[in-house]
């Protein structure tokens, strides 16, 4: 469970800083601001008014739509109510074998040509399964869907009507053959023919919830995703008529260049400074998670330099995904490795503050400590020419 906890804890505390920043007056009165002068300037030209339209109006109906689609697509499409291994892999062999005879194009996204190999490599891989943990989770996942969708709902009714989620896990999980790698990949191969001879309450449980699943999914694109990418792609050519290049076009994972400097920040009242250093590591030590430091750095700390710089923070704009970008300075040296960012910059995903969001980067020159003294990994220094 060590990588869902982590997974977790991540992710509350992305969406506790991301309200933060929703409850922050600056961003909303910046974003109305924002807005609304450039709704006005559309307005001014008739020929680009009666090209964009009004996408802000579509957009705040089809957030009203999501509202009401979200609790069902969640636990339904998203898989919050089904949240097990097993039904992960009978999900992916039944809709497998629906979706494959189709043409390409008329499939579900995540079943075109050229997701399916790694898709058979994924349920051909041996990863062990732990039937207790599964059972655990699928339970606490069918006693949440019954809740937040009520004991009234069709589906919850049609599930739970005889059974307790903890004896329908059971159940479910003690009953299915899909721990067996060989067994999934032959029931791939076979397709819906397999699928039927196979008579595993998983696959069946699957099949049972998968027509209502894939409903609320369609309502969901059509009338959620669809009119907000139609109007937000509006919004966009808008504000390029407008601002043309004097502002940047939103991250689309495509590559770009962002321009900052080497800067700290005021926390409290006191100041940040951009640097940190070796040091710094064994002060803070404790010998106990999370501040313990690997056997490996302890057996050589007496020759490391603790001067040494080890990360660095910057005004670059960043946000999730950014992880691993290179850090280059004016004369084209590489001078970091992107990979975080202080707990202000979570914000990034609505706005940049100037005064508070930083990057951090890892320096080369703790790279190359490391390297040296902790991992002796000579060969790779020789290939860097840093040996």
């Amino acid at each position: 469970m060590e990588d869902p906890l982590n997974g977790l804890e991540n992710s509350i505390k992305v969406r506790r800083k991301q309200l933060d920043a929703l409850l922050d007056e600056r961003l909303l009165n910046a974003k109305r601001d924002e807005e609304a002068a450039l709704r006005a300037r559309v307005a001014a030209d008739p020929q680009l008014a009666a090209a964009t339209g009004d996408p802000w109006t579509d957009i705040a109906k089809a957030q009203l739509r999501e509202r009401e689609l979200y609790l069902p697509y969640t636990f339904l499409e998203a898989g919050a109510g089904f949240n097990s291994r097993l039904f992960s892999y009978a999900r992916t062999l039944v809709r497998g074998a629906a979706e494959r005879p189709k043409p390409n194009t008329e499939r579900l996204r995540e079943y075109r040509d050229a997701a399916l190999a790694r898709i058979a490599q994924r349920l051909g891989a041996p990863v062990p399964l732990y039937p207790a943990l599964d059972t655990l989770t699928l339970s606490f996942a069918l006693e949440r869907m019954r809740e937040w969708l009520g004991p009234d709902d069709p589906i919850v009714r049609s599930l739970l009507a005889k059974d307790s989620p903890d004896m329908l896990a059971a159940r479910l999980v003690n009953g299915s053959q899909l721990a067996d790698p060989k067994l999934r990949q032959r029931l791939w191969d076979g397709g819906a023919a397999a699928l039927e001879a196979a008579h595993d309450p998983m696959i069946e449980f699957a099949r049972s919830v998968d027509a209502p699943a894939r409903a609320v999914r369609k309502r969901y694109e059509d009338e959620v995703e669809a009119p907000v990418d139609a109007a937000a792609e509006r919004i966009a050519r808008a504000r390029f008529r407008v601002y043309g290049t004097s502002v940047p076009p939103d991250a689309t994972f495509t590559l770009r260049l962002n321009v900052g400097t080497v800067q700290g920040w005021k926390e409290d009242g006191h100041e940040v400074e951009p640097f940190t250093r070796l040091a710094r590591l064994f002060e803070r030590a404790t010998g106990q998670e999370p501040f313990r430091i690997p056997d490996s750095w302890l057996r050589v700390q007496g020759a490391l330099d603790r001067e040494t710089r080890f990360d660095l923070s910057t005004s670059n704009d960043i946000v999730g995904g950014n992880s691993g970008s290179p850090l280059i300075d004016t004369g084209g040296r590489l001078v970091g490795l992107m990979f975080d960012g202080n707990i202000h910059s979570i914000a990034g995903s609505f706005w940049f503050d100037p005064e508070l969001n930083r990057a951090v980067a890892v320096d080369p020159a703790i790279m190359f400590e490391a390297l040296r003294k902790v991992y002796q990994a000579d060969g790779l220094l020789a290939e860097l020419g840093r040996r």
